[in-house]
């Protein structure tokens, strides 16, 4: 009775998601060394997003078709973001956080999974006639509101990926292509009279700094210079768990959450990042998987916002750490310390696998089933 309760899961998207999540807390058991106040702390957070996963599966999500309760969502989390930047809690420089007695909570990383969800809602309902300029507009400003909060704590990283899921889920829609095409000159024109005749020098150097982090490797560029070293003195094998000196001799910051990839790619080397590429093409392949076989367009642009949401949150994650891209604080999905982003991750597949009891897919397994049981 229980396996028939759970039958619509996507096996083979969870299972793969256990590798990536091992890896994470072999980092942080192996670079913690008599301190695993992380790696105790993760075990706790992966067990809540398990069991939320399992519980947001069996829950009949249709009821967020009616865009008013998305909208009352909505209401909610850009009051909760307003008042995070009166009374956030400040780690790492950023009122991005709000402290309860024994943790603290990130907003925006649940505000990523609403966005997806309300523009869902909003490209399902307007297939027909999505190629008006005016969509480009509408699902922009549900969009432009939360991400100016999240900015302004400053958390530019997370800003960004509300960014990419807008992008990879309005191209997705079908929306022209040269409206879009149009309002990105406008934004990169604003932008330039804003540097020309806005920017002080020293926002001009801080933008620079930001997009060349290494070109001042002993002051603003060190954490991106010594993520490099660490990636690349993994070479094929890697030094071996535990061995890792970049993040053990406390030369990389911030090894748990902003640089795992490279405190993984250290001890691990090549062969470990192959490994790592293939269980998370695996998690994005059964994902798109789950999407195109949606009963309608709701549920398949949400698979497709979960799938641009991580690989997003992957791509940067990486880029950062091997100075290809800023330093933005982004997290490695499934192998990143943190709570609110792994309850984020799960309660997102949870709600992906409660549409599946409902796709095309689960419905001809359910007619075989009844067939069988006959």
């Amino acid at each position: 009775m229980i396996i028939k309760k759970f039958f619509h899961i996507d096996w083979i998207l969870l299972l793969s998601t256990l590798p990536l999540l091992a890896a994470g807390l072999i980092t942080m058991r192996a670079i913690g060394g008599g301190d695993n106040h992380f790696f105790s702390r993760q075990i706790i957070w992966i067990t809540i997003s398990l069991v939320l996963f399992f519980l947001f599966s069996l829950v009949d999500w249709r009821f967020l078709r009616k865009g008013e309760v998305l909208m009352l969502f909505w209401a909610i989390t850009i009051a909760v973001l307003l008042a995070l930047l009166l009374i956030g809690r400040v780690i790492r420089g950023a009122a991005s956080w709000i402290a309860l007695p024994f943790f603290a909570i990130e907003p925006s990383d649940p505000a990523k999974l609403l966005i997806i969800l309300i523009l869902a809602k909003y490209f399902s309902g307007r297939h027909i006639e999505i190629k008006h300029i005016r969509h480009i507009i509408v699902s922009g400003l549900y969009v432009f509101l939360p991400a100016v909060l999240i900015f302004s704590q400053p958390d530019f990283g997370s800003a960004i990926i509300l960014f990419f899921i807008w992008l990879g889920m309005i191209m997705a829609s079908g929306v022209s292509k040269k409206h879009l095409l149009l309002v990105f000159l406008v934004i990169v024109l604003v932008f330039g009279v804003s540097w020309f005749f806005v920017f002080k020098p020293y926002q001009k150097e801080r933008v620079v700094t930001f997009l060349h982090p290494l070109k001042d490797v002993q002051g603003t560029g060190y954490n991106a210079y010594q993520s490099t070293i660490a990636v690349g003195s993994g070479r094929v094998f890697g030094k071996g768990i535990g061995f890792g000196t970049q993040s053990r001799l406390n030369f990389l910051p911030e090894h748990q959450t902003d640089f795992i990839f490279a405190a993984f790619a250290e001890e691990w080397g090549l062969v470990g990042v192959i490994f790592i590429f293939i269980f998370f093409s695996i998690i994005i392949w059964r994902i798109l998987k789950i999407a195109f076989l949606g009963r309608n367009n709701f549920e398949s642009f949400f698979g497709i916002g979960m799938a641009i949401f991580l690989v997003s949150h992957f791509a940067i994650h990486i880029g950062m750490n091997i100075g290809l891209l800023p330093i933005t604080g982004i997290t490695m999905p499934f192998m990143s310390y943190g709570g609110s982003h792994m309850l984020t991750i799960f309660a997102g597949l949870g709600i992906l696998m409660g549409m599946r009891r409902y796709s095309r897919q689960s419905y001809r397994e359910d007619s075989m089933l009844e067939l069988l049981g006959a």
